[in-house]
């Protein structure tokens, strides 16, 4: 009886060693073909597609539209499901495959009605840029009408079946990337929020104005705050992330002034939320008129970022204030109509249904005031707590119909001067990016193109905070003429670079916004341009792996001058004194420094903000900081905690929080300080969606690299000390690098965060992840003879005879 159950057992583990081997074996045939032919439907002439060792496809069509199609194409083999799932992002249409757990953000995404404008904005476009939106898609369906074998494994996880592809699909993206890149909104939150605790002046000082600009006064609204109820802040959590404060990019040029060739050379490393698969897709597009390659997006029918065969051009935000809140209020005993400075006007009405996995739809209708939807509507919590004749609207430029930014992305890769260059970005609309450019001629420039909203001199809120919708002050009055917006064409010194800075000089006659990041990156950049009189592509690398932090530089002087409260403490002090600043992965100091600055930032301010807003608004805020330990017009108060009856002042707090600081950190690395170092704290975390929420796949489909640099060096990593399980972890950082050499544009380089595919069983779903992180590059050439040696494969899509 024994030996039988042994062999049944055997039987078993065999049978499930066999089906799981079969699945596998199933789930391999996702990935995608590499080799031969294929017939399709809608290519006018056969596209070829040479992959190069790196996986990056060399598309070369007899028309703009094939190569847009074999893009489409191609797309879809590698990045299907991180298309599926930002589609699904922007169309609030999560919830369908994901459940209950997504209906929140659905809401919110489908009372902005992102998607809508998208669908609208197609109809605007021009003709050309139509035609190739629809290429596009007619290459996404191509692969998703023609594939053999298994889809990626998350569509088989979750039993999903993906639609066909539309043009609004790709533009839907567009506005998401204008999200991630415009945050105003939720700052104006979080100074709702502080009214109930802050004085208008204590406000100012904790979201302090760029540095050497002059304090921003508020005028005191903390009465109309509160009749409105203080429920308005949770919108934010069921609201898609965006880029924090402080977090950004950075790109610089010089012109052939100051290089060793004589030609200009640019560089762009974009800070964005880590992912995995990264953001970004590399590729190399030709056909007659077209020769460009560059960081595409998964989705979208563009470079992106790159060059083609007579220019190159890279970006960074801007950050301008492009959205407002607006309170809005009924009339007495009409909830369809709100307060206007000409009476009473009716919403306009827009009903949704989300479909729910395994749940009754949601339906529900969205009300619509001339500045925009009313978000309040899509949380029921935020719904309650405000009185039931008010509503929160939410103004954006993206919001608006004739959103032309895909006309400019789509022309500006076959620009090939300054003028036909320009000509293209008069179309952007949203974000605004500060756009670099360079040119073999030997041309350098930069122009922020966008709509830019001005506001009125009587505005006194000045987009700030929740302004009241019924009075006209506060409407916007135009926007800023593309003339006049932020630019520069071959400037005398040479040098050109943004990081995200102040762009715009004091005299400027126009309002950008209050929230420029700080100046440390900017501030490294300048500095690292002026040591090397003559740059190459190797000084520029350098550049792009630069650690050396001026935040700490500035504050280190003023947190060092305490002593220790016993031999720990001592010995941190001892090393940070003598520590340069300099944010290598296998050093200790920068760890210290981290966990004692946040241990401080904490005790500086949770005691005034309490428990609740603390939690909401806990980030670095060097500026804020500095101010605090320099007692700028008595700003060292804030050291003193407000729940005692002592009154402490800066240097206790120091001494406090840099031994919480080293408890922590024993707590969390362990008491033996030789083991301590900061590549292992400050790893970079690229997080799958959805599966990086899951804990038995997250190890699996999550990518996991140690990393150098700070949230506020040249090479970014940005960290979020408010994450009490990974404070120190790399969330934001140069999702993309790259150098393009004028001179001989087949030199130019360039890299992103993982690898080209997205398909977990590929070996190229993060096999740059290392080489990344130690700021390597793989060669960016569209010359066929480099490409095509050492070659993975060579596929020829030919048009289907009818």
């Amino acid at each position: 009886m024994g030996r039988w159950l042994l062999r049944g057992f055997a039987v078993l583990i065999l049978l499930i060693g066999i089906a799981a081997a079969g699945g596998y074996y199933y789930l391999r045939t996702s990935l995608p073909q590499l080799d031969g032919e294929i017939a399709l439907a809608g290519p006018s002439a056969p596209i070829t597609i040479t992959r190069d060792r790196n996986g990056i496809p060399h598309i070369e069509g007899q028309s703009i539209e094939d190569a847009l199609f074999g893009l489409g194409f191609v797309h879809a083999q590698d990045r299907l499901w991180q298309m599926e799932m930002n589609r699904r992002i922007g169309a609030g249409r999560l919830s369908e495959i994901l459940g209950e757990a997504t209906v929140g953000t659905d809401r919110f995404l489908r009372t902005l009605g992102v998607y809508h404008f998208a669908e609208r904005n197609y109809s605007r476009l021009k003709p050309e840029t139509r035609a190739r939106l629809d290429a596009y898609a007619a290459g996404v369906n191509a692969f998703l009408e023609n594939r053999s074998g298994a889809l990626p494994v998350e569509f088989v996880i979750l039993g999903v079946d993906p639609e066909p592809w539309t043009a609004a699909d790709s533009l839907v993206w567009l506005k998401m990337m204008a999200w991630d890149l415009s945050a105003n909104w939720s700052s104006e939150l979080l100074r709702f929020a502080l009214t109930e605790r802050l004085t208008p002046t204590a406000i100012g000082q904790f979201l302090p104005p760029y540095p050497g600009d002059a304090p921003v006064s508020l005028p005191n609204l903390k009465a109309l705050y509160d009749s409105t109820g203080r429920g308005l802040t949770r919108l934010a959590g069921i609201a898609p992330p965006h880029l924090p404060r402080g977090a950004g990019s950075n790109n610089w040029a010089v012109s052939g002034a100051r290089t060793v060739t004589g030609k200009p050379l640019l560089a762009n490393d974009p800070h964005l939320g880590l992912s995995a698969p990264a953001l970004w897709y590399l590729a190399h597009l030709k056909a007659p008129g077209l020769d460009t390659i560059g960081a595409t997006l998964p989705g979208i029918p563009a470079v992106v970022l790159g060059r083609n065969d007579r220019i190159a051009w890279g970006f960074t935000n801007t950050g301008p204030d492009v959205q407002d809140l607006y309170i809005e209020r009924n009339p007495a005993g009409d909830p369809d109509s709100y307060l206007t400075p000409d009476g009473p006007a009716a919403f306009a009405f827009r009903d949704e249904v989300i479909k729910v996995k395994d749940s009754a739809p949601v339906s529900f209708r969205v009300r619509i005031s001339r500045h925009g939807p009313i978000i309040s509507d899509a949380m029921a919590s935020v719904r309650a707590d405000l009185p039931s004749d008010t509503g929160l609207a939410f103004a954006w430029t993206a919001l608006d119909d004739d959103d032309t930014t895909a006309d400019g992305g789509l022309a500006m890769m076959t620009a090939t001067d300054w003028d036909s260059f320009v000509g293209a970005l008069r179309s952007f609309r949203v974000p605004q990016q500060n756009i670099l450019y360079a040119d073999v001629d030997g041309n350098i420039g930069y122009y922020a193109p966008a709509h830019i909203p001005m506001r009125k001199a009587e505005n006194d809120i000045r987009g700030l905070m929740p302004s009241p919708g019924w009075d006209d002050r506060y409407d916007w009055d135009g926007y800023i003429p593309f003339e006049d917006l932020p630019q520069a064409f071959n400037p005398e010194s040479g040098v050109i670079y943004t990081a995200n800075q102040k762009v715009v000089p004091d005299n400027y006659p126009y309002h950008l916004t209050f929230e420029w990041t700080p100046p440390y990156r900017a501030r490294r950049i300048a500095t690292l341009l002026d040591e090397t009189e003559k740059h190459s592509v190797e000084s520029f690398r350098a550049m792009q792996a630069d650690v050396r932090s001026t935040m700490a530089g500035d504050l280190l002087p003023l947190m060092t001058t305490i002593e220790g409260s016993d031999e720990k403490a001592a010995l941190a002090l001892a090393q940070l004194r003598a520590w340069d600043g300099t944010m290598a992965a296998d050093m200790v100091e920068p760890l210290i420094f981290s966990a004692w600055y946040r241990e401080f930032t904490r005790l500086v301010y949770s005691d005034d903000l309490g428990p609740d807003l603390f939690a909401d608004a806990w980030s670095q805020r060097p500026v804020f900081i500095t101010n605090v330990l320099l007692d700028r017009e008595g700003q060292g108060a804030w050291c003193d905690d407000v729940t005692t009856d002592a009154v402490e002042d800066c240097p206790t707090m120091l001494r406090r929080a840099l031994d919480l600081a080293i408890a922590d950190l024993e707590t969390r690395y362990g008491s033996d300080r030789t083991a301590w170092n900061w590549g292992t704290a400050h790893h970079a975390h690229g997080e799958h969606r959805p599966f990086g929420k899951v804990p038995v796949l997250k190890d699996l489909f999550d990518v996991d690299v140690p990393t150098m640099g700070g949230t506020y060096t040249v090479d970014a990593g940005r960290f979020d000390i408010a994450n009490g399980t990974a404070p120190f972890a790399n969330v934001h950082s140069a999702s993309y690098r790259a150098i393009y050499d004028l001179a001989d544009l087949d030199r130019s380089i360039f890299i992103h965060s993982t690898g080209q595919s997205g398909n977990r069983l590929s070996p190229l779903y993060k096999n740059w992840a290392e080489d990344w992180a130690k700021v390597g590059y793989v060669a960016m050439t569209t010359s066929a003879a480099d490409y095509q040696a050492g070659a993975l494969g060579r596929l020829i899509l030919t048009p289907k005879p009818d």
